[in-house]
């Protein structure tokens, strides 16, 4: 006898949430050891039934597919329990084996062992199927079919994630996709549609020769192509219809044409090739302008345009993941001007990641490439990373003894030119054109120690390593450099939490002190500093050893940092949570008083001895209401540098968020004026489903708006439509802009949430 074969997917067949709601005929229910008056209720022949079972079970040999576990078949207020259907497709009978228990509309109920189940119920597993899966979606066929490997074959069937998609007060709501034809392989996951049409409030929108998905998971739902119509200025009236010329269990070819009514035919094909272990793509698309004169970027002005893009993601062994990504293109501005996806074409590279529980290895070769109105020639400011490998190693020592962490990286970074630009008469240089390569190496020892009182220190032991070489191309820094350097490091974090409560609400208040000792008075460790540029001092970093963002620079000296953390969690779930400190340089080289080629922390008032004061507050006092807010404040002349306040509400479709927004003066940045904005944004349901939105932004430092917008959505909980304008003030960075948005998405109660947001904007007017 052929091994039978099983499928228990609780989302799939049948399952304890799963519904096969069954059309009967009259004399569905045949059997003896019934009362002569048992069904004494009337019954609609018509009435759907219903059952529910944990699994599913089809014998190959004999032809036998079998409900098992909590089996509960119903119809027209009659209900039979069991713990085995089986269905015969040989006989094409429908007998319960077992106890079974009977209950009629009245309530009567009647014990029994078997139940032979007759006429029209013979159909029950093939016709009229109706799936209710475990997060209300509803799957309906005329025919339904099991082959040998137990894929489910469904004639004319109907996805619908809303069920019937009407809502309590007769509204159509929500989307739904029918087929000629939809097959469901339980061994693999995949899902073919024949002749797919997706309809939206109940309308067909959009048609489908053929679509085959590798899976019903939310990321390959998330890669159905849609046609898609938009406008803009350059472009004209545009319709996009993505069309599956191949499509197979390894293999799609995808042909997408877009005709648009200024710049004529552009032609796009994708490849796409899955194997076992991973998978690659390939891109190319292009076309022939017909008004080339439409754009003002030089590069663009061209008769033919186009690009090829490629990527891929293998997984060769465990724990270890291998891929690439490629772009070539005729121009800069290509994808940007005609709204094709950018996804992976910013960056060219070739990489390989291993993760495990204690150990993370990352190793790059990357070019990053500038997109827009960037001529070729400004392509040569942008570094490439020949190599970058970071490498991270955690090792516990056992109860008490504590853990030793070590991480390397080596930064290899190649320019063709310098990149430098000027700001209200700062200079700043971003990147030098030569060969640089930096090798750091940190290893450490750390552990937990808990004091009676209930103070908690945590000691830290360890040491820096940095050799890096620079050959001087740049006339901006001649000569080549070399650079050895050696840090060691120790540090002590103290804390002592301090827990209350009164029966309703918990407090903790945590004063915090911590000392941090790095020996060395060499902070630009990388000779040239590509990657730790960007620098705020806020309550995120208030206790970091080191606030560098990236491994070329590094703080120096002895640093003493005190603060503290207070939280309130009350009983209605409204919490409040405060952040506060100061640091202060006590001996030794302070990293932050040089700024370097990017002026790297300039303003950010850590290079004086005693730093700005910071504040960070987050909380929410009623169901529906959040609020936080940041402070940076210079303690010795009382004046606020940084500040951020915002807070929404949220609650019966109404939504109020607003946002202020203030930074002082920095000079040494290029900044000469504050920055002082306030904003806010509004959403009133104006009939069900529907609502208006509305946001406005203002410059109080110039007393001129900044941005303004509006816009209607759509959104019953599965289907979300809306358009959105917005306009931008002239102190705006992208000044006097309209744009038009459009917004689509389909989701699901499982969390599927698929479509665009925005993706139909118009350039300026």
């Amino acid at each position: 006898m052929a091994k039978a074969k099983r499928g228990k997917s609780p989302r799939r067949l049948a399952c304890a949430s799963a519904l096969l709601a069954l059309a009967l005929s009259t004399g569905a229910f045949a059997q003896g050891l019934v009362p002569a008056d048992f069904f004494n209720a009337p019954i609609d022949a018509s009435a759907p039934a219903a059952v529910e079972a944990n699994t599913l079970t089809f014998d190959s040999s004999t032809n036998i597919i079998t409900a098992t576990g909590d089996v509960v078949l119903s119809q027209g207020g009659y209900t039979m329990t069991g713990q085995s259907l089986v269905y015969d497709r040989n006989s094409r009978a429908l007998r319960f084996v077992g106890q079974v228990t009977v209950r009629d509309p009245s309530g009567n109920l009647s014990e029994m062992a078997d139940l032979d189940v007759t006429g029209g119920m013979k159909q029950a597993f093939v016709n009229a199927l109706t799936i209710t899966t475990y997060d209300g979606a509803r799957i309906t066929a005329d025919s339904v079919d099991y082959d040998a490997a137990l894929q489910t074959m469904l004639q004319d069937a109907t996805y619908a994630p809303c069920g019937d998609c009407i809502d309590d007060a007769g509204r159509r709501i929500g989307w739904s996709v029918s087929a000629a034809r939809i097959t469901y392989n339980a061994e693999d996951g995949s899902v073919a549609l024949e002749q797919p049409t997706l309809s939206l409030l109940g309308v067909p929108v959009a048609w489908l020769p053929y679509l085959w998905l590798p899976d019903t998971s939310d990321l390959a739902l998330a890669n159905v192509r849609t046609p898609v119509y938009s406008y803009g200025e350059l472009t004209g009236h545009t319709l996009e219809v993505p069309y599956a010329a191949y499509s197979s269990l390894w293999t799609d070819i995808i042909l997408t044409p877009t005709f648009m009514t200024r710049q004529g035919f552009l032609l796009g094909a994708e490849w796409v090739q899955r194997f076992d272990n991973g998978s690659f793509q390939i891109k190319a698309s292009g076309l022939y302008q017909f008004d080339k004169a439409a754009f003002t970027f030089t590069e663009a002005q061209r008769d033919w345009r186009g690009a090829i893009q490629t990527s891929s993601e293998f997984t060769p062994i465990a724990d270890w993941t291998m891929g690439w990504s490629y772009a070539a293109f005729t121009d800069a501005a290509y994808l940007v001007d005609y709204r094709l996806t950018t996804a992976k074409s910013s960056i060219n590279q070739v990489y390989a990641t291993h993760v495990s529980e204690d150990t993370y290895i990352d190793a790059r070769v990357q070019q990053f490439n500038l997109l827009g109105n960037v001529t070729a020639a400004d392509q040569g400011k942008q570094g490439a990373t020949l190599p970058v490998v970071r490498f991270e190693h955690v090792e516990d020592l056992g109860p008490g003894n504590g853990r030793i962490e070590i991480s390397a990286k080596l930064l290899g970074v190649r320019r063709d030119l310098d990149s430098v630009s000027t700001i209200n008469g700062v200079p700043y240089t971003w990147g030098y054109a030569g060969n640089k390569q930096h090798l750091s190496l940190q290893a450490g020892w750390q552990t937990q120690w808990i004091g009676g009182p209930g103070f908690v220190a945590t000691p830290y032991l360890g040491g820096r390593a940095d050799v890096a070489y620079y050959d001087g191309a740049s006339a901006l820094l001649p000569g080549a450099t070399t650079l050895w350097s050696a840090t060691p490091i120790a540090a002590m974090d103290v804390r002592f939490p301090l827990a209350a409560s009164d029966g309703s609400t918990v407090h903790l208040i945590e004063p915090i002190a911590q000392v941090a000792y790095r020996g060395s008075n060499t902070t630009n460790v990388g000779i040239t500093n590509d990657d730790a540029q960007s620098f705020v001092f806020d309550d995120t970093n208030l206790f970091s050893y080191n606030r560098f963002s990236g491994s070329d620079r590094q703080e120096t000296g002895l640093r003493a940092t005190i603060g503290g953390r207070y939280m309130a969690n009350f009983a209605d779930g409204g919490y409040v949570e405060l952040i506060a400190g100061q640091s202060f340089q006590l001996a030794g080289a302070n990293a932050f008083s040089t700024p370097g080629q990017a002026n790297t922390a300039v303003g950010s008032g850590m290079g004086a001895t005693a730093s700005y004061a910071v504040l960070g507050a987050y909380g929410s006092f009623t169901p529906g209401v959040k609020f936080g807010g940041k402070l940076q404040v210079d303690s010795a002349t009382a004046n606020v540098m940084r500040a951020g306040l915002g807070g929404n509400f949220a609650k019966d479709g109404y939504g109020l968020a607003l946002d202020y927004t203030y930074r002082a003066a920095n000079p040494g940045q290029g900044m000469l004026l504050p920055q002082h904005e306030i904003g806010g944004e509004v959403t009133v349901p104006v009939a069900e489903y529907w609502s208006i939105k509305a946001h406005s932004y203002w410059d109080l430092q110039a007393n001129t708006w900044l941005q303004v917008g509006g816009g209607v959505v759509y959104d019953d909980g599965f289907l979300v439509i809306g358009a959105n304008a917005s306009r931008t003030g002239p102190t705006h960075t992208s000044p006097n802009d309209t744009r038009l948005t459009a917004t689509f998405r389909l989701k699901a109660p499982a969390g599927f949430n698929v479509g665009y947001d925005g993706a139909v904007p118009t350039p300026k007017f």
